[in-house]
């Protein structure tokens, strides 16, 4: 099938920038931008509404009748709620060194109220060129299919979706875009369009409780009817994406995780040891040492109390007032029972509680009666 009238226009073109940035990205450059990272998604009023991750790892690719190649796997998803609807989406992009496009696919899951929606996106290169396919799946109802290619003429210097990932780590690295760079893309439709990035110069950003600096990318997908989507992304030197919004969206994505920072060799944040459960009963060196511990206390409280026999009666004597005058508040009626005894008032007659429980309530036992 052919490319929809709208789309045959004139086709997007390589700049010549683009084309001399993509000959110079070397090998170790790309080594560099082969992470994971995992960003929260917040929504208007801060409020935590999914997350956001992205992988680059080398990955062996295979095609039917063709050798294996080695290559990146570009691996991206969010799970989250969008206007209060469940939706989530993956991403997966075989890329070559050269930011080539070998296969991508796109998947979006919108679990709605009476039905689920499913949108799938399949791109996939061949020698004659490049083939899109689009498939609709809703609820239990048949999936409905459109397929269309270009030809290589038309997909030269394409970067897709997955590739962008690359471009935009290796650009943040680098913390500096070049003017004019500008590549023939896919849109959302699975139609050809371009795709643009600037840079917005050096921001400050908080990254948990520590303030950083980011450099500020932004990328403008422009369509042939004339519509652009933008997205704004601050990067860390290290390549990590620190922020991300997409200009009239209420979503952003946000780096929290300050662990991140040590890698761009200034923020050394201090390491978080987790806490680890102590079953004291089960491990045989701690359940020793506490019997051993509790015999010694055992022993010690009762020679304590052998060396002071006055103790017994002492509590008997304070135990016998309480139990007859019970006082609504024990501890009150505890501390002027006891104020005779502290060092400020002289010493009075001992274990005269007997006399005082004929006392009015609460008054302490009087001296010399």
């Amino acid at each position: 099938m052919e490319p929809p009238a709208e789309c045959q226009q004139e086709t997007p073109a390589l700049t010549a920038p683009a084309a001399e940035f993509l000959s110079l990205i070397g090998l170790e450059e790309l080594e560099c931008c082969l992470f994971a990272e995992t960003l929260q998604v917040v929504t208007a009023g801060d409020q935590a509404g999914g997350q956001w991750w992205a992988e680059v790892r080398w990955a062996p690719y295979k095609r039917a009748g063709e050798p294996v190649q080695s290559c990146f796997l570009v691996q991206a998803g969010s799970r989250g709620r969008q206007d209060g609807v469940p939706c989530s989406s993956t991403l997966k992009a075989y890329v070559t060194p050269q930011l080539e496009t070998l296969e991508q696919e796109e998947q979006e899951h919108l679990q709605l109220r009476a039905h689920a929606v499913e949108r799938r996106t399949h791109i996939v290169s061949h020698q004659h060129g490049m083939t899109v396919t689009k498939t609709l799946q809703e609820q239990e109802g048949e999936p409905k299919c459109q397929s269309f290619s270009y030809s290589c003429d038309e997909v030269g210097g394409l970067l897709l979706e997955g590739a962008s990932i690359l471009l935009l780590r290796v650009l943040a690295c680098r913390q500096a875009v070049p003017p004019g760079l500008t590549f023939p893309a896919i849109d959302t439709e699975g139609h050809l369009c371009t795709s643009s990035y600037r840079a917005l110069g050096i921001q400050q950003q908080a990254v948990g409780s520590t303030e950083v600096k980011v450099f500020v990318i932004e990328r403008a997908v422009h369509t042939s009817l004339g519509i652009s989507t933008i997205w704004q992304s601050g990067f860390l030197p290290s390549g990590h994406l620190a922020r991300r919004v997409q200009v009239g969206c209420p979503r952003l994505l946000l780096l929290q995780d300050e662990s991140v920072l040590g890698e761009i060799g200034g923020v050394q944040p201090q390491p978080t040891f987790p806490k680890q459960p102590l079953d004291w009963e089960e491990d045989i060196q701690l359940c020793s040492w506490f019997l051993d511990q509790k015999e010694q206390l055992e022993a010690s409280h009762t020679t304590y109390v052998r060396q002071h026999p006055e103790l017994l009666a002492l509590l008997a004597d304070f135990l016998q007032a309480l139990l007859l005058q019970q006082p609504p508040d024990p501890v009150s009626f505890a501390a002027q029972f006891f104020a005779p005894f502290a060092c400020q008032f002289p010493p009075g007659a001992p274990f005269a509680s007997a006399r005082a429980a004929s006392l009015p309530l609460c008054n302490p036992p009087a001296n010399g009666e």
